[in-house]
């Protein structure tokens, strides 16, 4: 199948970064995508509201737009919720994790450091990846909420605070640190990608996940039957109406993203009726 319809769900616009790449290799699929800015960001929330909240969201998406492939475009959320999503979606479910194997492989001195949000960071399941991919290595996990705001931000048209990337940066740019390898384990931050390379020494190599996540993607696709119908425009989906959702709908726009779209005018209201939403 080469016309896929891809659900793609994260918190906010981080996940556009994973998109990017899903549509380098899958250019004729149709894409939804929902930003769920009623609970932004995810990597601040309790593991149980996570589960919660998008258990409650993402199957009458599904049952609406039937997608043939669904991705956790986050990587908080994607240590939480797969396994109890998969028991109840009809379509396919990936995730996305931080590129700790990839990076063990990469880098040269074994020294290693993964940048995500704190929630991310203090999963279990991050730890159980270095163990798993990277016990070889000296990792270092550095937590950061503020990049997810100078992101979204970033596709506002705004200037990012460079003096907030350094902050995030800053265990790495210490004259006794022999990192050579940083995983973004935060979607929101490859988009931050250029700042965060522009202030880093030149010896640290930056990687993420969406190539890979891109490559799954293309693997699951083509094991689905195909499904004789007409490729629609890409859709993007507000869980709730704001001001600074309006304020990204330009950005958005530049990504492909023609039908723009909020569901309730409120995360109060979302939360209430997000099972009727079409």
């Amino acid at each position: 199948m080469d016309n896929p319809t891809i659900l793609i769900v994260d918190s906010g616009i981080g996940g556009l970064s994973v998109t990017q790449e899903i549509q380098l290799k899958l250019p004729r699929s149709q894409l939804i995508y929902l930003a769920d800015n009623g609970a932004f960001p995810y990597g601040i929330q309790e593991e149980s509201t996570l589960v919660e909240r998008l258990l409650h969201l993402i199957p009458p998406l599904e049952q609406h737009h039937t997608p043939d492939l669904i991705v956790i475009a986050c990587n908080t959320a994607s240590t939480v919720v797969l396994p109890p999503l998969r028991r109840v979606a009809r379509a396919p479910v990936i995730g996305v994790v931080p590129a700790i194997k990839p990076a063990a492989e990469l880098s040269k001195n074994h020294k290693l450091a993964v940048l995500a949000t704190p929630g991310t960071i203090s999963r279990s399941y991050t730890r159980q990846l270095i163990q798993q991919f990277a016990s070889h290595c000296e990792v270092s996990l550095l937590g950061s909420s503020e990049l997810v705001q100078q992101a979204e931000n970033k596709l506002r048209g705004l200037p990012v605070d460079l003096a907030v990337v350094t902050k995030a940066l800053a265990p790495l740019l210490l004259d006794h640190c022999q990192v050579d390898t940083l995983v973004l384990g935060c979607t929101h931050f490859p988009l931050l990608k250029q700042e965060i390379e522009h202030i880093l020494p030149r010896h640290i190599q930056v990687i993420d996940s969406g190539e890979a996540i891109a490559r799954r993607a293309v693997e699951l696709v083509r094991e689905r039957p195909e499904r004789n119908r007409p490729r629609d425009v890409n859709r993007f989906l507000f869980s709730a109406e704001s001001h600074q959702a309006h304020a990204l709908e330009a950005g958005i726009k530049h990504w492909g993203f023609s039908h723009i779209q909020f569901l309730c005018k409120s995360a109060t209201e979302f939360t209430q009726k997000s099972g009727e939403s079409k």
